[in-house]
């Protein structure tokens, strides 16, 4: 069987991982498993009213994202995760996957990040449990960067405010890459990193 295709889309929360997620699994007609999809449900059911309780839905949402990706990618299907993954944390349950495995890291400037975190916090339909208001005004984390593993690395840095102002010129490149490592599986990709 041939070995499967995966690419991984990680970023702080506000940097577009999931609008950007959305349109290559739609580019690539493969499925999506982002983890804000397994933990909007289970905040409906079990909530978090903490931090502390908001992690530990965080970490019950990884797991079932690497579970049901394990048999995705075991049946013969590609796909694409999404989630802000975890340097240190998550490497052994991505190789588990035994994938070819192109990361692509989001990115975008502090200020932006904050301004599209407090737009969400007004959004009814963003799920409420994300602390988004909340987490606009803690400190800035550190910023994620790719997980240690062998593979394709890609930057998206987007300090666009819409998917309407987004710069072509980035995505194209972002994509055209993309559309080379997925087709030949030789293609080396360069990120500004």
């Amino acid at each position: 069987m041939r070995q499967g295709h995966l690419i991984l889309v990680t970023g702080l929360p506000g940097t577009g991982k999931t609008t950007l997620a959305r349109a290559l699994a739609s580019r690539y007609r493969v499925p999506l498993i982002a983890k804000d999809t397994i933990k909007e449900p289970l905040l409906d059911v079990i909530g978090a009213t903490d931090r502390g309780q908001s992690r530990r839905l965080s970490d019950a949402s990884f797991a079932v994202l690497f579970a049901v990706a394990r048999e995705c990618v075991n049946s013969g299907n590609d796909l694409v995760l999404e989630g802000n993954f975890r340097p240190g944390e998550h490497e052994s349950e991505v190789r588990a996957l035994n994938a070819r495995t192109a990361q692509v890291l989001c990115r975008a400037t502090d200020s932006v990040r904050i301004a599209r975190l407090k737009a969400r916090a007004t959004d009814p339909s963003r799920h409420a449990g994300h602390r988004d208001a909340e987490s606009a005004e803690l400190r800035p984390p550190e910023p994620l960067d790719f997980l240690a593993l062998p593979g394709e690395r890609l930057v998206f840095d987007s300090d666009a405010i819409s998917w309407a102002d987004i710069e072509y010129d980035r995505l194209l490149a972002l994509l055209d890459c993309l559309d080379r490592w997925h087709q030949s599986g030789a293609v080396t990709l360069v990120g500004d990193r």
